[in-house]
């Protein structure tokens, strides 16, 4: 039984209240920076929301700064390659984990700890030998170079192992009594079974594509394959002109919105998919 201390639970909600404001914050400078005018942010750092929202929208899509292409088409590379990097990880993670519990051929434990130990090597340790050989294979200034050496995961081989051995044997006996072969009982079983797990996946990987910038930074060198994330920085760090920083914190919101929406529209579906164990 847990004790009713007033004291104790005004201190938490004290704490939390705290947690949230510091890191909330700097999101709120950010909105409301982007409804001022760049005269105005370099005088000072507002608090208090402007007039210019509406302006600033407009001018970010069609700003064209020195060294790097148009907004909306950063927007694109970066949610074409956040898509691809999502449904590529996905697909070969859930295929990958299906093989590992239901087939049987050598060295299969072997496989799976292999991918598994690749969670123990940070991205710059295998990042110059990952791009010596997309450099080798041609596929630098692409959305093949961009995309392919981010689409394996082995998280997302671990989870859809270890939901798929929560699964009883007698489901794939009863479907092998009914003639249902490995891609129909793949197809027709485990993907409805494993629709939570993959819409919480689809939410964690599509960030993940969302926010690189190492990765494309070393790959691209061409403006036309710009994301969204270089893109703010090459607007931040202009040489030529003065950074205008209502536009800059008008695109960092916009940058931020995309991941927000997918978190409060799939956000039933998210959290299910992390605490639910009976299957």
């Amino acid at each position: 039984m847990v004790e009713n201390r007033p004291f104790l639970g005004f201190l938490t909600h004290l704490v939390l209240i705290a947690g949230v404001i510091v890191v909330a914050f700097p999101v709120y400078v950010a909105i409301i920076a982007m409804t001022h005018t760049d005269v105005t942010l370099n005088s000072g750092a507002p608090l208090l929301p402007g007039a210019e929202l509406i302006s600033n929208l407009i001018a970010v899509w069609t700003f064209d700064p020195p060294g790097a292409p148009p907004f909306w088409l950063m927007v694109w590379n970066s949610t074409l390659m956040a898509l691809i990097i999502m449904v590529g990880k996905i697909a070969i993670s859930i295929i990958s984990a299906y093989a590992i519990v239901y087939f049987r051929f050598p060295f299969r434990t072997l496989a799976f700890w292999i991918i598994f130990i690749t969670l123990m090597l940070p991205v710059e340790v295998r990042i110059i030998p990952t791009y010596e050989v997309v450099a080798n294979l041609g596929m630098l200034n692409s959305y093949a170079g961009l995309t392919i050496p981010l689409i394996a995961s082995a998280t997302a081989t671990f989870l859809f192992r270890q939901f798929f051995m929560t699964i009883p044997d007698e489901m794939m006996e009863a479907a092998r009594v009914d003639g249902a072969g490995p891609l129909k009982f793949f197809r027709d079983i485990l993907l409805p079974l494993s629709r939570t797990n993959i819409a919480a996946l689809c939410i964690i990987l599509f960030i993940y594509g969302w926010v690189q910038y190492l990765w494309p930074l070393l790959v691209t060198t061409r403006e036309e394959h710009f994301t969204l994330m270089m893109g703010v920085r090459q607007m931040a760090g202009a040489q030529e002109v003065d950074p205008q920083w209502n536009l800059i914190m008008t695109a960092v919101v916009l940058a931020m919105l995309p991941p927000v929406l997918i978190v409060i529209a799939m956000q039933r579906l998210f959290v299910k998919g992390l605490v639910e164990t009976e299957k």
